[in-house]
């Protein structure tokens, strides 16, 4: 269904008279002579209908919506957080909300149920669960254990920290948005948790200007990569949410190889230890720096020979857009860590879950490991997301086949271990805990670690599901 932006009284259709002659006639005109109707709003755009050539245009008073249908098109940003926040349920909650609903749905008194002598359990199913312990993580000089899931940087700083020398500012917010006083105060406060944190950030940043719109951002970094010999870091304010970040992101990371930091003017204005923190750990690792590693002594046994992790899912256009393409793309871990990761993205044909070009960006970035560790991988594991079960099959013959094809091509004979795992998160499964006192925090959850791999699982695929 479309619009047109034309007042009612001048969108003009050609209508056939009975006398087989054909005028010109405008929508308000042939509603009041068709139907009698006077409309009360002829300024609004009416609502084109069906097939764009029977020119078929309703006014919007005319219309009306049927309630509980499911928007399918792309939320906003706006849109998704409200939705969260009205869905967002304790898990206590929610298992009431279940079993209410099982009740008064009374399956077991369904004609169609007792036709097919389908019986439903009105009690939810107990399953056994183990949680496993948390990995130890190293630090510089320091171990964090996790706790539920959960650590912090207080009193660490990172395994290896990057000394950051030459850096920039470029403030996309008006000025009056974050004035030079609040940029300063922020540039302070960065550098005294990033020294806490073992990567200084050493002296006054080298360029520090206001610019507006997404159109200033190419020429502001071509000024900076050709003046500034050695720029590590350009951080960037930004108002809100603006074109400027995709930008920013497009100039940085595909035109110039710059590394960039955006960071939202709300938070320049007004700093907290965390968020300069996490601002802290994000530029570490752009910069090639190592934020933590596991402790070697509990390394699984996979790390004593060289193993690559890959990380592939294909991005697809919203609901209602049938020409873009999707994007699909794949990621390689490039040390023995695994701490720095490299990218390889491919466009490909619009919906196509199936990675068509997958064997060459796999070839891609085993090179990239070669280069960077002097070794070729005796071991694969590959996490790959966004699969729905009906296709496991499809996805894992051509995926599979064609990271054994990148290998072979690299050298004849080449066939490392292949582990392969699809990675689920929209599932409709609901863990909840048996003993209320094994429930965790204030929404009551099942404890991080969880892992149920028997009694729901399928009976003859490998899978298991784990609580982060």
């Amino acid at each position: 269904m479309r619009h047109r932006n034309h007042a009612l009284y001048l969108t003009r259709f050609p209508l056939q008279l009975e006398n087989g002659q054909t005028v010109e006639c405008t929508v308000a005109k042939y509603f009041q002579d068709k139907y009698k109707i006077r409309l009360r709003y002829p300024h609004l755009p009416c609502l084109q209908v069906g097939q764009e050539h029977k020119h078929t245009y309703l006014p919007l008073e005319v219309c009306n919506i049927v309630a509980g249908q499911r928007c399918i098109k792309k939320l906003t940003d706006t849109q998704t957080s409200t939705m969260i926040k009205a869905t967002a349920r304790s898990a206590p909650d929610r298992e009431r909300e279940i079993n209410t609903l099982v009740r008064k749905a009374d399956f077991n008194n369904d004609p169609y149920a007792q036709e097919f002598g389908i019986q439903i359990n009105n009690q939810m199913t107990e399953i056994r669960g183990r949680v496993l312990p948390p990995p130890k993580i190293q630090y510089g000089g320091r171990q964090a254990i996790p706790n539920q899931g959960v650590w912090d940087m207080r009193g660490k700083q990172f395994h290896t920290g990057v000394e950051v020398r030459v850096w920039a500012i470029a403030c996309f917010a008006p000025q009056k948005m974050s004035r030079e006083d609040a940029l300063r105060n922020f540039t302070q406060q960065l550098q005294r948790i990033s020294l806490d944190a073992g990567m200084p950030i050493i002296g006054q940043p080298c360029f520090c200007k206001y610019a507006q719109g997404a159109d200033q951002v190419e020429p502001m970094f071509r000024y900076l990569k050709t003046t500034f010999q050695g720029l590590q870091l350009v951080m960037v304010v930004l108002p809100g949410k603006t074109p400027v970040y995709a930008e920013v992101k497009r100039v940085g990371d595909t035109v110039l190889g710059m590394a960039t930091q955006c960071v939202q003017a709300k938070n320049v204005n007004r700093t907290s230890p965390q968020t300069l923190s996490n601002l802290c750990l994000k530029i570490n690792v752009k910069l090639g720096g190592v934020n933590n590693i596991l402790v070697p002594s509990i390394r699984p046994k996979i790390f004593n020979e060289p193993v690559i992790f890959f990380g592939a899912d294909v991005t697809h256009p919203p609901a209602g857009d049938s020409k873009k393409p999707s994007i699909a793309a794949c990621v390689g871990s490039m040390d023995a860590h695994p701490s720095r990761y490299a990218a390889a993205v491919r466009v490909q044909q619009h919906r196509q879950e199936v990675i068509n070009d997958l064997s060459s960006m796999v070839k891609e970035l085993l090179m990239q490991f070669y280069k960077s560790t002097r070794f070729k991988p005796n071991r694969i594991v590959f996490y790959r997301d966004g699969v729905s079960e009906g296709q496991f099959l499809t996805v894992l013959n051509h995926e599979l086949r064609a990271v054994r094809q990148a290998c072979v091509e690299l050298e004849p004979g080449y066939q490392p271990g292949i582990t392969f795992i699809v990675v689920q998160k929209r599932h409709h499964t609901r863990l909840f805990c048996a003993d209320k006192k094994e429930q965790i925090g204030r929404s009551g959850n099942i404890p991080a670690g969880t892992t149920v791999d028997v009694g729901i699982c399928h009976p003859t695929e490998f899978d298991f599901y784990l609580c982060r």
